[in-house]
């Protein structure tokens, strides 16, 4: 009995195209300003002093700053830049610069099947910073509400089956009461890994023959 739905964000709950076109070009044209502005407050040090460390230790702020432009442009799932990210971002959802896409059919299942009384929690690669401050401020309003817990990379990597397995223990439940939502098969083959259930959002293209999780066009097609 699914008792919880764990939900990836980009291109399951929203569109690629927004945390690409929008989130990812804010994000890297605010970045050395703000590490410029804020790089001795304690929080933004402490990313920078893990990102410096990663580069040998002894980075100036500037090699910092083109190594995290760097990892935006590789679209790297670095934990230090997800968390600079989501600080930048809050500072354009806070000045009105965009609001953060969400389909109609996830935002009214997630509504939904918390009034059911389902747990829903997020897992993403983005920090959970910035996945509070993304459900904060969809096109469909502040869905924060909604959510039980929020999960980024610091559990570990969304493709090891572990991060599943740590994320069932922090919710007290049994990894086969918790459905897991994913555009990415390894994702989904992770988690099956650890127990969990699956279901495979293909919002966009053609369901592949003969894939291991049970395909899904939207959120609709989702009866957990």
């Amino acid at each position: 009995m699914i008792r919880a739905v764990l939900t990836d964000i980009e291109g399951t709950t929203s569109s690629i195209a927004f945390v690409k076109e929008v989130l990812f070009p804010y994000a890297r044209r605010h970045m050395m300003d703000f590490i410029r502005n804020h790089q001795h407050d304690p929080e933004v040090a402490r990313h920078l002093a893990e990102v410096r460390a990663m580069l040998g230790g002894d980075a100036d702020l500037e090699a910092v700053g083109r190594q995290l432009l760097r990892w935006i442009d590789e679209d790297r799932k670095v934990t230090p830049l997800k968390a600079l990210q989501g600080l930048i971002w809050e500072a354009g959802y806070r000045d009105g610069a965009y609001r953060a896409h969400i389909y109609p059919d996830a935002a009214a299942a997630l509504r939904r099947w918390h009034a059911r009384g389902l747990r829903l929690y997020v897992y993403s690669s983005g920090s959970v910073h910035a996945q509070k401050l993304f459900f904060a401020h969809t096109t469909a309003g502040d869905l924060t509400p909604l959510f039980s817990g929020y999960f980024d990379t610091t559990i570990g990597p969304k493709t090891a089956s572990g991060s599943y397995a740590r994320i069932a223990a922090e919710t007290g439940l049994a990894p086969g009461e918790i459905l897991f939502l994913s555009d990415v098969e390894a994702e989904l083959d992770a988690a099956r890994a650890a127990g969990m259930e699956t279901r495979w959002l293909v919002r966009e293209g053609v369901p592949r023959a003969g894939a291991r999780h049970r395909q899904v066009a939207s959120f609709d097609d989702i009866e957990p």
